[in-house]
């Protein structure tokens, strides 16, 4: 990976990063108003999902090498995390590299 898509990775992993966690806090709001029998439901209901949530980013943003920028960044942007403008300013390489719907 060049230095410059290096430098663009690591803002797209940011941005990323703070969208995952505000769509989970979004998802855990959502879990709390809605309505389930019990207190006891909710809360479990709502602890399975953070434990879901956490292993997905800790895929997706745990531990920051350029070695494991390619796959961080397919699952980014297989999720939508990842910012268009950001994306159209990577090599061509990398970008096509890491293109989920190109992977198959």
């Amino acid at each position: 990976m060049n230095e410059s898509d290096w430098k663009i990775f690591k803002q797209i992993k940011d941005l990323a990063i703070e969208k995952y966690c505000s769509l989970t806090l979004d998802e855990a709001n959502d879990i709390i108003s809605g309505e389930r029998e019990s207190s006891h439901e909710t809360y479990l209901y709502l602890y399975k999902t953070l434990q879901n949530r956490d292993k997905h980013l800790a895929v997706m943003f745990e531990g920051h090498s350029r070695s494991k920028a390619w796959l961080q960044l397919i699952a980014m942007r297989k999720e939508g995390l990842a910012e268009q403008s950001l994306l159209d300013k990577l090599s061509d390489e990398f970008r096509i590299k890491t293109d989920p719907t190109k992977l198959w």
